[in-house]
């Protein structure tokens, strides 16, 4: 992972994601899942992009199943997009770049 992404844990969920004063992109994933490795280089650049106006993190749920059921997680990828410390926006699945910018720009102050 680049120094761009976010490793979030059950540790620093809290103050990573739920306090956080910019919206954050939460991307729920595995190891194992081909379609989460598919959307990840995208997840790196939208990361430079976006750079301090937007937070991305990524939850492990191999590492980290209370979390991602916390969250409600069935199936990976799932992004969920916080603000103010509340899920705004849940995306299931690969999106492409142009789909997740979209919602990016919709949250960002």
């Amino acid at each position: 992972m680049s120094e761009n992404i976010l490793t979030l844990t059950a540790t620093n969920f809290g103050d990573e994601v739920v306090k956080s004063t910019v919206p954050v992109l939460v991307d729920f994933w595995a190891e194992w899942c081909g379609p989460c490795k598919m959307i990840a280089p995208v997840l790196e650049e939208l990361a430079g992009e976006f750079d301090d106006r937007i937070k991305i993190g990524k939850v492990n749920i191999d590492d980290h199943q209370a979390l991602a059921t916390e969250y409600g997680i069935r199936a990976i990828p799932t992004l969920l997009l916080f603000k103010d410390g509340q899920v705004v926006e849940q995306m299931v699945g690969l999106r492409s770049k142009r789909d997740l910018k979209l919602s990016l720009d919709k949250v960002i102050v």
